[in-house]
């Protein structure tokens, strides 16, 4: 937690999120990737023809661009302040500030350019970058989960169906449903990575006219310029048409594969909690937290708690991408502007915050072995009762007298659980003389009730996760200290 301030800060910032995203998205990040655009459109303008030597006006020179270079991150903030107060134009301000500190090269800057310019293509760069960090920690948190579910492969846990117990399966078993849901959301990260282009060089609204002035109607040279924008900005690919904007579809987009994130997140911190109310699986506690001003004995599962929480603000703002993508207006509008200010930063903030939690709970689950037998032993005897059945009926014995049996006594245990009682319908039916013959503790092994659910752990490790880890080994075993 930060030192007292005397205005409001971002819980996402102060909290949640990692220093490397807010970093990401900090206005020296986003302002200093301004100038490396307008950087990037002068030296590609300088390249195609632009020169002092062709004596076309304006010109650009080798001395212009060094001038622009020595100044990419020296951005006098006061006077970006003072300038946006004096035009109301943020990317104006923005211009006249880096033409104070290279007035030499001030002619060039954002030449036959709009403010999409560099607005667009530095959030294509920033949301670029997000997905990598992004990425890393998918990868961290993934591994994580199929180490647990290594760990306890066979270890039989009850399975619930509605929330009511079910057949067995084991606690690995369960941990590859939340390991899976994050591997697809690694592949849709995958996508948009390899799918993501740059809006490049397109003019006032996406017709490049402005462009084509400055070449003297040389429509090859304005296509290699917006080629030559992209690559110098590390994109092998631009959208092919755009307004003045890129379609804000991408960015609604790229909020689904976030938004997958927090479902994932959600689904696993609500399991979580429902176990950890068990007793079965818990949450880290530290040896001095608190989980109650009150109540001095409780044990809250805060960290998951928070997953869902958080979860929640993200998959709503994954909806507002999809709200501005369908409100805008021919070429442009101006009314996504305030929006995508709050919104992009705050998605990939949140999720990098989610994943850090992933980071943080995983590795140290607390799994109660004997909690969990407990209730497996307390299930167990009802979900037994057709195996029982089937071997007293090849052992001779009459199917419906035996079925009557187990209805009987199964009616009474059940009502005995619901006084507080113990599960004796085993030993009730040892009794029995129908059922003498049988090995109950063969037939009631609670590892002969999980079905394949080992063995569907081991191949979802050998051939899901270690394609991953192969493919990303720079990112396992990944651990993250998280804020109150």
């Amino acid at each position: 937690m930060s030192v007292q301030q005397p205005s409001y800060d971002n819980p996402l910032i102060e909290r949640y999120a990692s220093a490397e995203m807010v970093s990401l998205w900090s206005p020296q990040r986003r302002y200093g990737l301004w100038r490396r655009l307008w950087l990037a459109l002068a030296e590609a303008q300088y390249e195609l023809g632009l020169t002092a030597e062709d004596g076309v006006t304006p010109r650009i020179s080798p001395r212009q661009l060094d001038a622009l270079r020595q100044h990419l991150d020296d951005i006098d903030w006061r006077q970006v302040a003072a300038y946006e107060r004096r035009f109301r134009h943020d990317v104006m301000a923005h211009i006249h500030a880096f033409g104070d500190v290279c007035p030499e090269a001030r002619e060039i800057i954002h030449l036959g350019a709009t403010s999409c310019y560099v607005t667009d293509n530095a959030d294509l760069i920033l949301m670029r970058e997000g997905l990598h960090l992004l990425l890393r920690k998918l990868v961290g948190a993934i591994d994580a989960l199929a180490d647990f579910a290594q760990r306890y492969r066979d270890l039989p846990t009850l399975g619930y169906t509605h929330f009511q117990p079910a057949q067995l399966t084991t606690v690995g078993k369960r941990a590859t449903l939340w390991c899976y849901d994050l591997v697809l959301d690694l592949e849709e990260c995958e996508h948009r990575l390899a799918t993501l282009a740059f809006r490049g060089a397109k003019g006032t609204t996406g017709t490049q006219a402005s462009f084509l002035a400055l070449f003297r109607g040389d429509h090859e040279k304005v296509r290699q310029l917006d080629r030559l924008v992209a690559q110098k900005m590390g994109f092998s690919q631009v959208y092919p048409v755009t307004g003045q904007t890129y379609s804000r579809k991408v960015d609604a987009q790229i909020l689904h594969t976030l938004s997958g994130i927090a479902q994932s997140a959600h689904k696993f911190g609500s399991d979580l909690r429902l176990l950890q109310h068990e007793h079965e699986i818990e949450e880290p506690f530290e040896a001095e937290q608190i989980g109650s001003s009150a109540m001095a004995y409780k044990r809250n599962p805060m960290r998951a708690e928070r997953l869902c929480s958080l979860a929640r603000f993200l998959i709503e703002l994954g909806h507002n991408a999809e709200y501005t993508a369908a409100n805008q207006w021919l070429e442009r509008t101006l009314d996504d502007s305030a929006n995508r200010r709050l919104v992009l930063p705050q998605a990939f903030l949140t999720a990098d915050a989610l994943l850090r939690l992933y980071l943080n709970i995983v590795p140290r689950l607390n799994v109660n072995p004997q909690t969990i037998a407990q209730h497996v032993r307390r299930e167990l005897p009802f979900m037994a009762t057709e195996t029982l059945l089937m071997e007293a009926v090849r052992h001779g014995a009459d199917r419906q007298a035996a079925h009557e049996i187990i209805r009987r006594h199964s009616i009474a245990v059940a009502e005995q659980l619901k006084q507080g009682g113990v599960n004796d319908l085993l030993e009730r039916l040892a009794q029995e003389p129908l059922f003498a013959e049988l090995d109950f503790n063969l037939l009631t092994d609670p590892l002969t009730f999980v079905g394949r659910a080992p063995q569907q752990v081991d191949e979802f490790l050998r051939e899901i996760i270690a394609p991953i880890r192969q493919r990303y080994s720079a990112f396992l075993r990944q651990s993250a200290e998280i804020s109150v």
